[in-house]
């Protein structure tokens, strides 16, 4: 059974553009993961965490997968690992994070993994590049464009220029 899941990358340490391509290529390095959309890269102010960390870059990209929801949560971590990822502080700097947003309609909560994600909702750097990648999509029935423009952090959104 194939299941569309929606995946959000973000990465606030070096080559935080580079990070986020070559982790693209790497989560669907395996024929249990196929690229079906990418969103636009945008750049954010840090949401939570430690004051003072660098600004962030993210996108979603939708993905196709045979994978368990725990098997693609392992899948992401290991990609996260394979890209230096270090957890230490909660919400601090990161050169790569991946959240799995939602695995098809699938609604759960374990210790390890919540579906959809708890807090995406509210955040406008899932939420925008989403509504900009797939205009219909929704989250928990209500439109992800009309959640991005209720989102407190839309203000610190601006589209990435490489080079800029």
């Amino acid at each position: 059974m194939t299941v569309r899941s929606v995946l959000a990358l973000g990465s606030n340490l070096g080559e935080r553009g580079d990070t986020l391509s070559l982790a693209v290529a790497d989560l669907v390095d395996t024929p249990h993961v196929r690229l079906r959309e990418v969103s636009p890269v945008v750049q954010t102010r840090p949401v939570g965490g430690p004051a003072g960390q660098p600004d962030y870059l993210n996108m979603v990209i939708e993905v196709e997968t045979d994978l368990s929801p725990f098997e693609l949560l392992a899948h992401c971590q290991a990609v996260e690992n394979k890209h230096h990822r270090v957890r230490e502080v909660r919400w601090g700097p990161r050169t790569l994070d991946i959240d799995i947003i939602t695995y098809g309609d699938l609604v759960m909560e374990d210790e390890r993994l919540t579906l959809p994600h708890p807090r995406a909702s509210g955040r406008a750097f899932v939420l925008q590049p989403w509504a900009w990648m797939d205009s219909a999509a929704t989250l928990n029935g209500v439109p992800v464009g009309e959640l991005a423009a209720a989102a407190a952090d839309l203000d610190g959104l601006e589209p990435f220029e490489p080079g800029n």
